[in-house]
C-alpha cells in the first residue's frame, strides 16, 4: 500500500507527529481514518506503546473536531451553511450532506454526536453544525472524546495483531469499519423500535382510559 510523504515524515516524529496526523485526517482526508490507524497500530513496537498511542489519537482526534466546532460557533448558522454552499466542495462536504447532519441535531445531542463519531464519512465534519447550532460544549467534548475513543481504539489494535500477517490493511480496514457501523445501526435500530414499542403502548393506554372516561359518563 503507498503511504503519502507526508504521512511517512509525521510517523518519524514518535508521538508528536501521530498527534498532529490525528489532528490533520479531521481536515485532510488523505486516504480512510482506519486505514491511518491501522497504519500507525503497525508502527508500535508493544502494550504499552499502543495504550499511548491510542490516548494520542483521540486526543488529536477531539482537537480536530473542537476546530470544526470553533469553526462552527465562530461563523453560526446562516453563514456556516453558506461557507460550505461556496466552499465545501475544497473538503468533499456537500450542501445536502451538511443539511443532513444539521436535521440530525433536531434529535438527542449527545447520542447524535456519539454515533457520528464512528461513522466514515460523518465523523470529520460533523463538529461544524454542533458549533454552528451552539451545541453545549461539555456535552459535545464528552460524546465527541467517547465516540474517538471507540472509532481509534479497535483499528489501533487491530493494525498491532496484524503487524506481522501480510493482510491488507485496505480489506481489513474495510470490513472492520463495515462491521463497527452495522453494529451500530443495529442497536440504532434497536432503541427506535424500543421507543416506538413504548410510545404505542401509552398511546393504547390513553385510548383505553378515553374509551373509559366516555363510559362513565
Amino acid at each position: 500500500m503507498h503511504v503519502p510523504h507526508a504521512v511517512t515524515v509525521l510517523m518519524s516524529f514518535g508521538l508528536a507527529g501521530i498527534g498532529c496526523l490525528a489532528i490533520a485526517e479531521k481536515f485532510v482526508p488523505l486516504f480512510p481514518s482506519y486505514i491511518l490507524l491501522m497504519l500507525l497500530g503497525l508502527t508500535v513496537p508493544d502494550g504499552g506503546a499502543l495504550l499511548l498511542t491510542i490516548v494520542v489519537t483521540t486526543s488529536g482526534s477531539v482537537i480536530g473536531g473542537l476546530c470544526w466546532y470553533a469553526i462552527g460557533l465562530s461563523l453560526g448558522p446562516q453563514r456556516a451553511r453558506a461557507a460550505v454552499a461556496r466552499y465545501g466542495k475544497c473538503v468533499f462536504l456537500k450542501l445536502s450532506f451538511y443539511d443532513r447532519l444539521t436535521d440530525a441535531y433536531r434529535r438527542n445531542h449527545f447520542w447524535v454526536t456519539l454515533a457520528g463519531q464512528v461513522v466514515p464519512a460523518v465523523r470529520i465534519y460533523l463538529a461544524l453544525p454542533a458549533g454552528a447550532l451552539k451545541l453545549e460544549t461539555r456535552t459535545f467534548l464528552a460524546a465527541t472524546s467517547l465516540g474517538c475513543l471507540l472509532w481509534n481504539t479497535p483499528f489501533l489494535c487491530l493494525g498491532y495483531a496484524l503487524r506481522s500477517s501480510g493482510h491488507d490493511l485496505a480489506r481489513v480496514g474495510f470490513w472492520a469499519a463495515f462491521a463497527i457501523v452495522t453494529f451500530e445501526g443495529i442497536i440504532v435500530l434497536a432503541i427506535r423500535f424500543r421507543k416506538f414499542r413504548k410510545g404505542r403502548s401509552h398511546l393504547q393506554t390513553a385510548r383505553r382510559h378515553s374509551k373509559g372516561s366516555l363510559w362513565s359518563k
